[in-house]
């Protein structure tokens, strides 16, 4: 029995250690080493580095200001609530340029205040489920994996049980589990299935994985149409929602396939849907040869409050903004190249690297 006690204790060590050193989510040592080069090297990647490196800096004589719960979804701008997140949510930013900072420069002073920043969300925060809530916990995410190996077994064990909770909770919540069971696929589905898989895989958790693999494909085929739309590109008649629904897919295939799993960025349903054809049904309305009047066929009554609560981005007829494709077409162009010379186009920025994801994309 002994013997047994110890061999399941090295077992234990073993898969603790591999969840700690694998990193799907960010760059491991080596590409930060590599990062940390290009850099030094070129002055595009230097021009889009500095920005959170002066976060960063200014982040150092901040406190975290962690919420219990992120409260936004379905509510109005200006709303006590909705404001008091948003103030909130700005931890967000700067954990993530402490903890990239940190790993670029080895700098501890900028681990100690991304941990102070880590901990207190941890220990703060509580999940609701709502997916378009805690979609903003990104950055938390990807600190953790940015720092996790420099990070004591109690703050990991505090910090992953946090991000347990925020899995168990997506996959719980009632209102995702009666709609995807009705065969609505929209952009809440869409959220919440990159919220599990981060964590999925961040955890490296063999079932929030099998979650995800279950449930992706199912998903992708409900959500996207032959032509490239998406499900609430139809509802809401609004890009604005189209890449709503389609960033955080292509989030999610990412860190799958870094994980050495499938391309899920060119998977093709049954009926010939794709996220690479949601990305081409954008172009021509991204690159300017075609203009879209945003929601003026929206199906949902909350697009129409928004308007007439005078929020710019929801106005009936507005035309549509091509930049506000600018991380997604970044984030599609580790897929397909030529996409970047859209964003250049779109930013008027004919450098190397017009944006910090495209810096990533190199690894």
């Amino acid at each position: 029995m002994r013997s047994i006690q110890i061999y399941c204790c090295i077992i234990y060590i073993f898969l603790n250690n591999s969840n700690i050193h694998a990193q799907y989510l960010t760059l491991h040592d080596q590409e930060i080493t590599q990062l940390k080069k290009l850099i030094k090297t070129d002055s595009s990647a230097a021009k889009q580095f500095n920005p959170l490196m002066n976060l960063a800096d200014l982040s150092l004589k901040d406190t975290p200001n962690p919420i219990i719960t992120i409260t936004s979804e379905g509510r109005l701008a200006g709303d006590p609530l909705k404001t008091a997140t948003a103030y909130a949510l700005k931890d967000m930013r700067k954990m993530y340029a402490l903890s990239m900072v940190y790993r670029i420069t080895k700098d501890a002073v900028y681990f100690k205040k991304a941990e102070t920043f880590l901990m207190a969300w941890a220990t703060i925060n509580q999940p609701t489920g709502d997916p378009i809530d805690e979609t903003n916990l990104d950055a938390a995410f990807e600190s953790y994996d940015l720092l996790k190996t420099k990070l004591s077994a109690k703050e990991r064990s505090v910090i992953t049980r946090w991000f347990r909770n925020v899995a168990d909770t997506e996959i719980n919540y009632p209102r995702m589990v009666r709609l995807t069971k009705s065969g609505r696929y929209d952009n809440w589905n869409s959220h919440r299935l990159k919220i599990i898989g981060e964590i999925a895989w961040l955890l490296n958790d063999e079932t929030y994985q099998k979650f995800i693999t279950e449930n992706l494909t199912v998903h992708i085929a409900g959500n996207i149409n032959p032509d490239g739309s998406s499900f609430d590109y139809t509802e809401r008649d609004a890009f604005h929602y189209h890449i709503y629904d389609i960033e955080p897919l292509i989030k999610l295939a990412g860190i799958i396939q870094r994980a050495g799993g499938p391309d899920y960025y060119h998977y093709t349903t049954n009926n010939n849907a794709s996220i690479a054809r949601s990305i081409d049904f954008m172009v021509p309305y991204v690159n300017g040869e075609k203009t879209h009047a945003e929601f003026v066929n929206t199906k949902i009554g909350f697009d129409l409050k928004r308007a007439k609560n005078n929020e710019a981005s929801y106005k009936i007829g507005h035309l549509f903004d091509p930049t506000e494709a600018l991380e997604l077409f970044t984030l599609a162009s580790k897929y397909d190249p030529s996409l970047i010379e859209i964003v250049r186009k779109i930013k008027k920025d004919d450098q190397r690297f017009p944006y910090w994801q495209a810096v990533l994309n190199e690894f």
